[in-house]
């Protein structure tokens, strides 16, 4: 139950949502832990759930079918919401893969039974809302930031948004999603650790 006041508190801090709206989804939230690696959405499924993650780390990543290279484009830590947002809010297959970097455990519910919460309340019409402008506003944020940014300005976003993410992440994954090389990257934390 403790995982549950954790969504509950962070859906209240997010959209505003009383106890009475949260109950309805009661029976819909089940609870999964995730190895290391393990598959969230695989490249070419529709993203059915979503998800809340408790502890861990998620990262969405496309696979370059002619080197193998792994693209990095997003990192979700906890206390976010995690899905495949482009599938996940068409129902269409994703071009990503979502997977676990760590041991991880999370909430998640079945768009079936979010979309019969949409329909019953007011306050999770709100959080549907929050889901796609939030899903709206990360494209923005890491569009805006390789056009405008430099490979330094979005490190210290990454940090900003995910402070604890160097502890479970490793460098290559971190370079890969800014952009640059494992060596380049560790050339500016030593350059940021020295200010």
């Amino acid at each position: 139950m403790e995982d549950m006041t954790i969504l509950r508190n962070e859906m209240a801090a997010v959209v505003g949502m009383d106890q009475d709206s949260f109950d309805l989804s009661l029976p819909y939230w089940k609870l999964k832990a995730y190895r290391k690696g393990e598959f969230y959405n695989e490249y070419h499924n529709v993203c059915k759930h979503l998800g809340f993650i408790l502890n861990g780390v998620f990262r969405i990543y496309r696979m370059d079918e002619q080197t193998s290279d792994e693209k990095n484009m997003l990192f979700f830590s906890q206390k976010k919401f995690v899905a495949s947002y482009t599938s996940f809010l068409s129902q269409k297959p994703c071009n990503y893969y979502t997977a676990s970097v760590d041991q991880s455990l999370i909430l998640y519910i079945h768009i079936d039974n979010l979309n019969k919460l949409y329909q019953s309340s007011h306050q999770w019409e709100r959080f549907g809302r929050y889901i796609a402008e939030n899903a709206f506003h990360q494209l923005m944020a890491n569009t805006e930031g390789f056009l405008f940014k430099s490979a330094e300005e979005r490190y210290q976003d990454m940090i900003d948004i995910h402070p604890e993410i160097f502890n479970t992440v490793p460098l290559y994954h971190l370079a890969s999603y800014l952009g640059i090389k494992a060596p380049s990257l560790s050339r500016i934390r030593k350059r940021m650790v020295g200010r």
